[in-house]
């Protein structure tokens, strides 16, 4: 039975089950703390659960959502809710940070390891990861004491005996970490489950704190830095809250997801986004093992389209649309979110100079490779074009690629001006609008082609049955 030797009030009964498990199936020897914070420079890292075990220091987050969880990139895409950065990314961050702590308290900790491991509590809950880079540092409740168990995990250079420097982490950690008495609350919003993040935004799961049973949002915190000299701090808050007032301007449209609010905590280290929490899934994910049938793509892009054409018509240009970005829920109804990096109009600064590191080239039209500053609607559409085909034949439209080949029931006519959408001349694509209303009138003329084939054996049946009478 490992001992708990501190920490502040669990947030959600998932973190109480890791907790108990730990304490009820770990050994004796092994130390446990649970939901601290941990400060280091002008950030905070909050955290779930540290153990130190018989040879690291292992620091743990709990996931208590269901289902599968697909990994791409720095992503993770649950099948119920919108994509989120990878927790195992963040919690390597976290991992270093009290790494850093601990050196700085006693240096003779730089021989210590370590370590991070994401839990996924719920039954069922399993990770999908190609690459096997975030699987390492996954696991789900049986196996948590295993993993924590494992020596070989501790990298080469680092001492694989904890014992000698158990009393140097214990003195390091109750002289720096903090132990909070509630569950982190922001604004009126109180937090039921930390989702992920990167070193720029961490995304919870929160409950109004004064109507906790009502529903939840999604809040978005970005960290900003209240120290630093005046024109840095205004063009991060610039930057932070780009999302926020690109999509004030856009009307609530039941294709685009909704902000609710946006604030800064007192000394402004913290800026909130509050956002709908969508329940849907990333179309990425229809583009990896979910397939929907054609029609059901159609209602999708037909709901993309429509998106845009209203963001379009409020001034504001997306400029970073992906799979990621477009929710399907589970009635199979589209929304479009991934505003961080919108363009709300004519202004006097920009954030255009962040692109270059976040946009995905497949998707960007031919014109803004070299220049993302040069984004307009057009190059919008180009990239629903992208997502369109992808969507349609299941493959990125490559330049020696067959993928209309792949296109199966696809009308022709949507197959057609899939192809106008990714035009490399902007002025020839269809803006958003009249591409969604091309849509309309395929799909009408294909229903009605289709009517009029079906029908065609049934007339002839009765052509032929009349022939027959006469000639007797």
């Amino acid at each position: 039975m490992a001992q708990i030797v501190g920490g502040g009030r669990p947030v959600n009964d998932a973190e109480r089950r890791v907790i108990a498990h730990l304490r009820d199936n770990a050994p004796d020897d092994w130390l446990l703390l649970h939901n601290i914070e941990i400060p280091r420079g002008a950030d905070l890292f909050e955290v779930d659960i540290v153990v130190l075990t018989g040879h690291s220091l292992c620091v743990i987050d709990v996931k208590g959502a269901r289902g599968r969880f697909e990994v791409d990139g720095t992503r993770w895409f649950p099948q119920h809710r919108e994509a989120f950065g990878s927790p195992v990314a963040k919690l390597r961050g976290t991992a270093r940070a009290l790494k850093g702590v601990l050196i700085d308290e006693h240096r003779e900790l730089e021989r210590l390891y370590v370590d991070n491991v994401v839990v996924l509590t719920a039954p069922g809950a399993v990770l999908i990861d190609p690459s096997g880079r975030d699987a390492r540092h996954v696991t789900d409740l049986a196996g948590l004491v295993d993993i924590l168990s494992d020596v070989s995990r501790v990298r080469h250079g680092c001492s694989r005996d904890a014992t000698p420097y158990r009393t140097a982490v214990i003195e390091a950690l109750n002289g720096s970490v903090r132990r909070p008495t509630a569950p982190p609350r922001f604004g009126n919003w109180e937090v039921e489950e930390q989702l992920g993040g990167d070193s720029r935004v961490t995304e919870y799961r929160a409950v109004n704190a004064t109507a906790p049973t009502s529903e939840t949002v999604l809040l978005r915190v970005y960290r900003a830095d209240p120290m630093a000299e005046q024109h840095r701090r205004v063009a991060e808050q610039r930057r932070i809250a780009n999302a926020y007032q690109s999509l004030a301007k856009i009307p609530p449209h039941p294709c685009v997801v909704r902000s609710r609010d946006f604030f800064a905590i007192d000394d402004e280290s913290r800026f909130v986004l509050v956002l709908d929490d969508v329940h849907g899934q990333a179309l990425h994910l229809h583009l990896t093992g979910r397939p929907l049938t054609t029609e059901a793509k159609l209602d999708v892009l037909e709901d993309m389209l429509q998106g845009l054409a209203h963001v379009h018509a409020n001034r504001v240009i997306h400029r970073a649309l992906t799979p990621a970005c477009v929710l399907v829920t589970e009635n199979g109804h589209a929304m479009l979110t991934g505003f961080d990096y919108a363009k709300p109009g004519p202004r006097k600064h920009t954030v255009a100079g962040e692109l270059p590191n976040i946009l995905d080239t497949h998707y960007v039209a031919p014109e803004c490779r070299a220049r993302p500053d040069r984004m307009t609607p057009a190059s919008d559409v180009y990239s629903a074009g992208v997502i369109a085909f992808q969507l349609l034949t299941g493959q990125l439209p490559f330049p020696d690629s067959d993928g209309e080949a792949h296109a199966g029931a696809v009308p022709p006519e949507v197959m057609d001006l899939v192809r106008s959408m990714r035009d490399h001349t902007p002025s020839k694509r269809p803006d958003a609008a009249t591409a969604r209303l091309e849509l309309r009138q395929a799909r009408k003329v294909h229903i009605r082609e289709e009517g009029t084939r079906l029908k065609r054996p049934i007339l002839w049946d009765r052509l032929r049955a009349v022939f027959r009478r006469s000639s007797r």
